[in-house]
């Protein structure tokens, strides 16, 4: 089992940014914490804060090797249909994860346009939102 995990703009700022909205885990913590949990599972982290650069991650799972993508957008998500784009043309399962609740935000959060190409939407859980993805991924997989 191979799972991508891919986050957007500003994820690696965590545990510094916004820390009573997105908590003070860190994106390391985060991944060391999904690897003890799903430890037999080949994940592979990317983060970036450019758009192309989340693009190129995504066309990687393009290969039939790659069993789900689990997706943090970032702010990407309300306009980035380049990104929307690429995750359509995904055969593998897409899972779009925010740590926070979005719809509970401002308006302009809202929205997502990637949403329509996922398999689901997963927001508002912090750190459990990945494992819940992941575990959604092994179980379909």
């Amino acid at each position: 089992m191979r799972i991508l995990i891919i986050n957007g703009p500003n994820l690696d700022i965590l545990g510094k940014r916004e820390t009573k909205i997105y908590g003070t885990m860190t994106m390391s913590d985060i991944e060391k914490r999904l690897k003890e949990k799903f430890s037999k599972v080949n994940m592979e982290f990317y983060q970036s804060n450019c758009e192309g650069a989340i693009i190129d991650a995504l066309h990687k799972a393009l290969d039939d090797s790659t069993d789900g993508v689990v997706l943090n957008p970032g702010a990407f998500t309300h306009y980035s249909y380049a990104i929307r784009d690429a995750v359509a043309a995904l055969k593998a399962p897409v899972i779009e994860v925010h740590l926070s609740n979005v719809n509970g935000r401002e308006e302009f959060r809202r929205e997502s346009v990637i949403a329509p190409v996922c398999k689901g939407v997963i927001a508002g859980f912090g750190v459990r939102g990945y494992e819940l993805a992941i575990e959604l991924i092994i179980d379909q997989g």
